[in-house]
């Protein structure tokens, strides 16, 4: 049988938004393509910043929704979303709960969160915070619609640096922590529990949606496998060891027609998925050896995979997506982590030294067209790009740069 897979682009884009707004982890696809970016007919010297401000701690992503800017952070002890005027930078409203998390000494450097990107989707803004809290609030006003509280054990390091994904009336959360957790799909309107997979720990990397045989599919790393299950019900169809040294597997899985490609600690790898005789199965399809990755999940670009490995201080990289094989890297130092996009022929990479980069997307080498620096302090958080709008999260602040 033809396998066939896709994402599922009509329950990720969101009904009725515009294609440029920023509603969840990685864009509108979750797989790290920004569309309508406006591209100058030569990129400037320098890039303009329309306002900043002190907006708490975490790593979230910042949402960049019509005319809004919403950004998950800690204020104090609180955990707290924030509804900001994307034009002039004023809080529109601000609400939040009290979430007193202690982090693992190992990962003090990076400060008590929240990690989670919040997703957007129609008029509500669902988050999970460091201690498990799962919340849907009103985009609007604020309101909590609803709230569950977070209970089980800690992750082992860090905690809760996954990012929801909505699908079929659901969100969807890997809740709990180390050796016990749920994927769990919640009712938008509710919060009561539709379905679960108790099958182990959750990651930090993030689940993406994709059609396999005309079968919908959540995938998702967990604390030591990388799974499908099945999207309406969440039984369990597939799943491969998926091994991190730290048990802290953060890269999210890409989808390239028939093929899921992850790493863990060990090498890059792509694999199909399957159903054979009314089985599901995984056959590996190519692994890379020579590009150890920790943090910075890639993107595709015309054939080649482009992304930023731990080797040497951080190198860019090209791959073959079909083959896996190791087309060029740059220098080394670049960065210790980037959140690396893609928009047509162009690569968006924010080092987590404050540093953005826009390179081409070549098959022969890294092709730099321009360098900004855009933060003060380290940028850990993907940014929201949205035609000649750049929303950058660093340690506490929020920046608006345009071009």
């Amino acid at each position: 049988m033809v396998v066939a897979a896709m994402l599922v682009l009509a329950s990720l884009v969101q009904a009725q938004r515009p294609v440029m707004d920023v509603t969840q982890w990685r864009g509108p696809a979750r797989d790290g393509v920004v569309p309508g970016l406006v591209v100058p007919a030569a990129w400037p010297e320098m890039l303009v910043q329309k306002w900043k401000l002190e907006i708490g701690a975490g790593y979230a992503t910042p949402l960049l929704v019509g005319n809004r800017v919403y950004q998950f952070s800690r204020i104090g002890e609180n955990e707290t979303m924030t509804a900001l005027d994307a034009d002039t930078g004023k809080v529109v409203w601000q609400a939040g709960y009290p979430a007193t998390f202690t982090i693992n000494p190992a990962t003090k450097a990076h400060g008590t969160g929240p990690k989670s990107t919040p997703v957007f989707f129609d008029g509500r803004l669902y988050s999970v915070g460091m201690t498990g809290t799962v919340t849907a609030w009103d985009a609007a006003t604020g309101k909590q619609v609803w709230l569950k509280p977070g209970a089980g054990p800690d992750m082992q390091y860090t905690t809760h640096a996954f990012s929801p994904l909505v699908n079929a009336g659901h969100v969807i959360f890997h809740i709990g922590g180390h050796d016990k957790g749920a994927l769990t799909a919640f009712d938008l309107n509710t919060g009561n529990v539709r379905w679960s997979w108790t099958g182990d720990g959750p990651g930090y990397a993030s689940p993406i949606v994709a059609d396999f045989d005309g079968v919908r599919q959540i995938i998702t790393p967990t604390q030591t496998k990388i799974v499908g299950v099945d999207a309406s019900t969440g039984t369990l169809l597939w799943e491969r060891p998926l091994v991190h040294q730290f048990v802290s597997n953060s890269i999210t899985p890409i989808v390239n027609g028939p093929t899921v490609i992850v790493a863990g600690t060990g090498p890059l790898f792509a694999f199909n998925v399957a159903r054979r005789d009314g089985k599901w199965a995984t056959e590996q399809v190519w692994e890379n050896t020579e590009l150890p990755l920790r943090f910075t999940t890639p993107v595709v670009s015309g054939g080649m995979l482009f992304g930023l490995s731990g080797r040497n201080s951080g190198q860019y990289y090209a791959i073959d997506v079909k083959t896996g094989k190791t087309l060029w890297t740059s220098e080394g130092r670049q960065a210790a982590h980037a959140s690396v996009a893609r928009a047509n022929d162009l690569l968006l990479s924010l080092e987590s030294d404050g540093e953005f980069v826009i390179a081409r997307s070549s098959p022969a080498a890294f092709e730099q067209l321009r360098r900004y620096k855009v933060a003060d302090s380290e940028t850990w958080a993907q940014p929201a790009v949205s035609g000649n709008r750049i929303v950058v999260k660093d340690v506490t602040s929020l920046t608006l740069w345009t071009w």
